[in-house]
């Protein structure tokens, strides 16, 4: 019998709760890492992303995120709007969600700048119960035959949270903390609580010019990073660097105990597209999960009026 099982009762608990999605393409998706990169290019950013996790199995995860951002001298911080859109077990699970940031900058000094970022997000989640399978349903011999007894119970709940961050930078550096769901609402879509565990996530990066321009007169630099993440008991830690020879970037990053990230892209000043593929290291190999691909597409637009007078922070783009 080829049909797999997939067991979703853990979700009619309120005892154990999944993670937020990820993105491998952290800084071409940057108010998703962290809302406090609100405005932090200074003129209109569009950002649109596609993630396929671990296609190869009959329940991946698809994940959709589109945003847009842009700093306002009249309020002297940036504004950002962001949605998502999260299938699990092939839609068994759809999870939206669409939020508005506020992001306050503060120049410090001459070299240092800090900006400090509220982020107000509407979830709606569904449960599909025609997609889930049961014991009941199951003939030794035949398969799924036969009708389940169980009766669905709600399968969809709309919900509000809250998160907050913080980035500082100079030229050259640059590290942030955020929070995403400090209201820790009820995220459970039958009868019973869930909430929603709050995820941390601290980050830090560095560009560093590698002795000016090239033979073909091109800038060459390179940018480590790190990002440390905790949610609900689970954590995550990424080591990695982007090495940017003009207009092409490319990068390899260390997913703690589970995967290799390879990225590249190419950015034009207007429009930035890049591509990553995770190679999975853990037990759950890419012969069988078939890694994940994930396709990101920015657009940096000239500003309407003159360009803010404020630093921009110098991170990667993919």
């Amino acid at each position: 019998m080829k049909k797999i099982l997939f067991l979703f009762m853990f979700f009619l608990f309120g005892e154990v709760q999944a993670q937020d999605p990820q993105f491998s393409q952290f800084y071409a998706n940057p108010i998703y890492l962290n809302p406090a990169f609100a405005g932090s290019h200074g003129c209109p950013r569009f950002a649109i992303n596609y993630r396929n996790q671990w296609p190869a199995l009959s329940g991946s995860f698809v994940t959709y995120s589109a945003s847009y951002d842009q700093y306002f001298d009249g309020i002297n911080g940036g504004i950002g709007v962001i949605m998502t859109h999260d299938q699990q077990g092939k839609g068994t699970i759809n999870h939206t969600t669409l939020s508005l940031i506020y992001n306050y900058h503060l120049k410090v000094n001459r070299k240092f700048t800090m900006m400090f970022a509220g982020k107000a997000t509407w979830n709606q989640k569904f449960l599909d119960w025609d997609r889930l399978t049961f014991g009941d349903m199951i003939d030794p011999r035949r398969g799924f035959i036969y009708a389940t007894g169980d009766v669905p119970r709600g399968g969809s709940r709309g919900f509000f949270d809250v998160s907050a961050g913080m980035v500082g930078f100079t030229e050259k550096f640059f590290f942030g903390v955020s929070a995403h769901h400090l209201n820790m609402p009820d995220e459970s879509v039958i009868v019973g609580n869930s909430p929603m565990p709050i995820r941390f996530t601290g980050h830090m990066g560095a560009k560093i010019p590698l002795g000016g321009k090239s033979q073909y007169n091109t800038d060459i630099s390179i940018m480590p990073n790190m990002i440390f993440q905790y949610q609900q008991g689970f954590i995550e830690t990424l080591l990695g660097t982007y090495v940017q020879y003009g207009a092409l970037t490319a990068g390899v990053w260390f997913r703690s105990r589970d995967a290799f990230i390879l990225s590249t892209g190419v950015n034009t000043g207007t429009v930035k597209i890049g591509y990553s593929y995770d190679v999975t290291v853990s037990r759950l190999n890419n012969g069988v999960s078939g890694g994940s691909h994930e396709i990101s597409l920015g657009f940096d637009l000239n500003c309407k009026t003159k360009k803010p007078s404020f630093r921009t922070i110098s991170c990667p783009s993919f």
